[in-house]
Order: C-alpha cells, then structure tokens, then sequence
C-alpha cells in the first residue's frame, strides 16, 4: 500500500513538473524567437525601413486572434471562454490614453531593437525597473525602500557599464540606446495606466489587449502618413515576397501569443519564479545571440549584463518580500511581469 501511494505520489509530481518544464520552455521559445523574428524584419536581409508599419500589422494580426479566438470559443463553450469583443466607442474611448502610450512603448521598443544588437537589445532596455521606482514615487507618492534603491543603483551600474563595453567593442548606436531608455519609460508608464484602464472592461485582460490592439491600428495610420512610411512599403522590394509576410505573421502571433504564456507561466509557477525566469531567459538570449552574430565581447561587457539581471533578480525578490510584509503595496508590472509580456510586441 506505502509503495502504491508513494509511486501514485512520484507519478503527480513528475507530471505536475513536467507541466511547468513545458509551459516555461514554451515562454522561452515564444519570447526569443519574437525578438529574432522582429530583428530580422527591422534590419535583416529582407527588413524594410517602417518600424510603424511592422508593428502596425502585428497589431492587426493581434486583433484577428482575438476575432478567432472568440470563434472556437464559441464553438466549444466548455473548453475555454473569452469575452465579446462588440466595439464598444465608450470603452475605445476611455482605453485612448493607454493605446498612446502603448503605441510609443511598442515602436520605441521596435526601434531600439532595429539599431542595437541582439546581445545589447536586454541591456538597453533595462531601466524599465528603474523608471517604475521614479514613478511610483513622483506619480503616486510611494516611498521605496533603501534594498530597492540598492536594486536600482546596481541594474543602473550595469547599464552604464554595459553602454562604456558596447562602445568599446564598437557596436554601441547612441539613437538605439536613446530609444531603449525611452522605450523603457514607457514600459513602466504603461503598468500605471494599465491599472487605472482595466475597470473600463471591467478587469479583463483580453478585453484590454482586444480594444488596445484595435486602437492602435487606427493610431498608427495617420503616423505612417506623417513619417513617410506609406512611400517607403510600396516601393519597398520584398512586399511581395512569402518569406517577408510568414515573418510579419509570425511576428504578430507571437506577439500576441506572448500575453497567454506569460499569465500562464505565472499561475503555474509565482510572479517570483517567472520574473527569475525571464532573466534567465534573456541570459540566455544574450549568449546565443553572440554565438549566431558571432560577436566576441570583453569580459567587462559580460560583467555588466550580469550586473543587470542580478539586479533585476534582487529586485524582483525584495518586492515580494515587502509585498508580503504589507499587504498594502501594490504589485508593480516589474515585479511580476518582465518586458516582454507588457510590451507584447518586443
């Protein structure tokens, strides 16, 4: 009887870790593979000079997902549901505010990520920490604590390091670091905004991402005029090519399908243990991004992107340690949720 129980026992653990094996493995595939996918599209062979066009498709691919996502739904009511998606010009309305900043959170993010390498691309936008410290503070008033500040100064410590080695071995793009710092403010403006939108469809995150999506398709048309992008697509030469539009589509989905793993690697794992995760992650981004662009980088440059993610680590366990303390603190999109998943395009 011991024995059966113990092997019943053995047979739920191993599969209840062999679940969250493939969950996090999926957000790794998911999240690299966005990044390299959007690399190429930005500055690959076959990239076309439109960052807004890029993310104005995937936007466009994200709000079709969610039309088809709604359709199974409804086909297999007891499987999974999700909400309805009636355009609602109230709730596109009061969600307005939030799509601005998404829109220069996401395009920020595409171009820092099109003038800066793969291997610097984590390290560039890596004040998004640092920014949701500033803010809670001056926007609502939230003292912070001197072993987040310590957090902050080491990732801050790091970033400058990291920016002096990039420059050393030649590859550093100024434009690209000045966008990955403001992409990076965006990021944490976007985790306060996110808080005061979601009442508007009444705490539903598809909803959300949903009239999010559908906003800034309508946005990114008049910016695409204005910055000369609409010349630039129809002359640009691969617009015809299968390869170009599978890369666009992929783009689109995974941004997309970003949102759902990291939730889910959240609910099967602790906001800690992902946020542990998706450093580990973009360590590991980093190192094969070197070994694919065959970059050789000086141990200092090395130091400084450790010095990032143990910051960033360090950071994410004393939050929830104070958390814990004070039930009263609020749970900050840093803490929980990586860039990734709030930028849903990166």
């Amino acid at each position: 009887m011991f024995y059966r129980k113990s092997v019943r026992k053995f047979s739920k653990m191993t599969e209840s870790y062999g679940h969250i094996g493939s969950v996090v493995a999926t957000y790794w595939f998911i999240s690299i593979t966005l990044v390299f996918v959007n690399k190429s599209l930005l500055s690959g062979g076959e990239s076309v000079d439109a960052p807004m066009f890029v993310t104005w498709y995937q936007c466009l691919v994200s709000v079709l997902a969610c039309y088809a996502i709604r359709t199974v739904s409804r086909m297999f009511p007891g499987r999974f549901s999700f909400p309805s998606l009636q355009l609602d010009p109230h709730i596109i309305k009061q969600v307005l505010p939030l799509s601005v900043v998404f829109i220069s959170m996401i395009t920020l993010n595409n171009l820092c990520l099109k003038h800066v390498t793969v291997s610097f691309y984590y390290v560039g936008r890596s004040l998004s920490t640092v920014f949701n410290v500033l803010l809670t503070y001056f926007v609502l008033g939230q003292k912070t604590s001197l072993p987040t500040i310590t957090c902050c100064a080491i990732i801050l410590g790091g970033f400058y390091l990291g920016v002096f080695q990039e420059d050393v071995s030649g590859s550093f793009s100024m434009l690209g670091t000045v966008f990955g710092v403001l992409s990076s403010f965006f990021v944490s403006l976007n985790a306060i905004f996110t808080k005061k939108v979601l009442p508007a469809v009444d705490g539903n995150i598809w909803a959300l991402t949903f009239y999010n999506n559908v906003n800034a398709c309508i946005l990114f048309l008049p910016m695409m005029l204005v910055f000369g992008e609409v010349p630039v697509v129809v002359s640009f030469e691969y617009l015809t090519s299968p390869n170009f539009w599978f890369l666009m589509t992929i783009g689109g989905i995974f941004g997309f399908a970003i949102g759902y793993v990291t939730g889910l690697q959240i609910k099967v794992t602790s906001p800690l243990t992902h946020n542990i995760s998706g450093t580990a992650k973009a360590a590991g981004q980093t190192v094969l991004a070197t070994h694919l662009y065959n970059e050789t980088k000086p141990t200092l440059w090395w130091f400084s992107n450790f010095l990032v993610l143990g910051g960033s680590v360090a950071y994410a366990r004393v939050r929830t340690l104070e958390m814990k303390k004070n039930t009263s603190l609020p749970v900050d999109a840093t803490t929980c949720v990586p860039a990734e998943a709030t930028e849903q395009k990166s």
